[in-house]
């Protein structure tokens, strides 16, 4: 039996790895759809653990190259836990300080992997979600303007741009022609906007979908309800060709499903976009048509268990 070798990368840092994730096919759980393909992008395999390591890396770099991050400052922002990761990660790589303002009840897993790189946590109301976070960040930037870069990851154009570079330019990379739909959720939108940006461009017509939740009060951790939320500054409602509703128990079932049919461990925001990707198949299959879905697995469902009691570092 022969096996093919693969040359390992050699990175002089721990942020050269952001980007370059693999797209796997999904076989089991899009049966319901035959002759549609549909893919999954493994966002979660980022050194970081998910999609936001992209926006995380560019808005810092861009933000050192304006002068607007200088080693006097500490970064904050707020965040439901993944991008909080991203920039914690990013600052211990560089060697500056971070401060994250994130509701109270995002998962333990988060809280503590942010604060092993050294992060400092400020809770905001878990009434209120990523807004209150927004709100309780603003107010600490207004009050102490000499201390902090704000990042404001919901309005830096740098985040859409990671993934228009990134994200987008890797799917058509690797699927070129062949796609026909890209499908992801909507949180501070950057990787719809980005995304779809950059596949919009290309020479065949690929349809673009945004998948929220389809409750104001939901449980899909990240995830906006775009109609009762302080809409991001960056996301525009003219840029997805559909918005597809998606609720709760829906992504939270495909999550179980993708783990135990696919063997691919995902959080509920990436059952959603799963769930729609799927949907979109579905459509695709009843319509007699053929086609190419692609959509993304943001993080991984490790971040959502409450951890176990061997960690001997910890108070519980």
């Amino acid at each position: 039996m022969s096996a093919i070798l693969r040359r390992a990368r050699l990175l002089p840092s721990v942020i050269d790895a952001v980007g370059g994730t693999p797209l796997v096919r999904l076989r089991h759980v899009s049966q319901s759809a035959p002759g549609v393909e549909v893919y999954v992008k493994l966002e979660y395999l980022n050194p970081g653990g998910s999609v936001k390591d992209r926006p995380a890396l560019r808005i810092v770099r861009d933000a050192i190259a304006s002068g607007a991050l200088t080693p006097e400052k500490t970064l904050i922002d707020a965040t439901s836990g993944n991008t909080g990761v991203a920039y914690s990660m990013v600052g211990a790589a560089l060697g500056f300080r971070v401060a994250l303002v994130m509701p109270s009840n995002v998962s333990k897993a988060r809280k503590d992997i942010t604060q092993a790189y050294g992060a400092e946590l400020i809770p905001s109301s878990p009434m209120e979600g990523s807004d209150g976070a927004i709100r309780v960040v603003r107010r600490l930037v207004a009050e102490s303007p000499n201390r902090y870069f704000y990042a404001d990851q919901y309005a830096n154009p740098s985040n859409p741009l990671a993934h228009y570079h990134g994200t987008g330019a890797e799917i058509l990379d690797a699927l070129g022609d062949r796609i026909t739909h890209f499908v992801t959720g909507l949180g501070t939108s950057g990787t719809m906007m980005g995304t779809t940006r950059r596949l919009h461009e290309h020479p065949r017509k690929i349809h673009c979908v945004a998948v929220e939740p389809a409750e104001a009060l939901h449980g899909l951790e990240g995830m906006k309800h775009m109609g009762s939320s302080i809409v991001p500054e960056i996301f525009d409602a003219t840029v997805p060709d559909e918005i597809l509703p998606v609720s709760t128990d829906d992504g939270w079932d495909m999550a179980d499903r993708v783990a135990e049919q696919e063997g691919l461990f995902v959080g509920h925001s990436s059952g959603a976009n799963i769930f729609g990707a799927v949907k979109i198949a579905e459509r695709l299959h009843a319509e007699g048509r053929g086609g190419c879905v692609v959509t993304i697995a943001c993080d991984r469902g490790d971040r959502y268990f409450a951890p176990m009691r061997w960690e001997r570092r910890y108070t519980w």
